[in-house]
């Protein structure tokens, strides 16, 4: 049995986003509950807390319902502007290349 996992409030804030802008998608394609939780291959209660922000779905889930939204090409985004990454490669970064010397034959 796995381990209960707690997100962190920020964690749940942006999970929740993700919930909401999954509904909002659904919506503005006028599609029911019914059509997208099927098409996901889950209940409509699990689509509900999908759209709620549940943090104790699965990724995975998510994942079905962004693909049943057609919305899954933006799934590999999601960690793609690792700003923190990019900063703390450009700080290993020499300060100066220096040329190197010819040798004289």
């Amino acid at each position: 049995m796995a381990t209960p996992h707690t997100p962190s409030i920020l964690a749940k804030r942006h999970i929740r986003k993700i919930g909401e802008d999954l509904r909002v998608a659904r919506l503005r394609r006028r599609l029911p509950m019914e059509v997208v939780a099927n098409r996901a291959l889950v209940t409509r209660n699990t689509l509900a807390r999908v759209e709620k922000g549940d943090p104790a779905v699965s990724f995975g889930i998510y994942a079905s319902v962004m693909q049943a939204l057609n919305l899954i090409e933006r799934l590999p985004d999601l960690a793609a502007e690792d700003h923190v990454g990019v900063e703390m490669a450009n700080e290993q970064l020499p300060k100066r290349i220096r040329a190197k010397r010819s040798e004289h034959v």
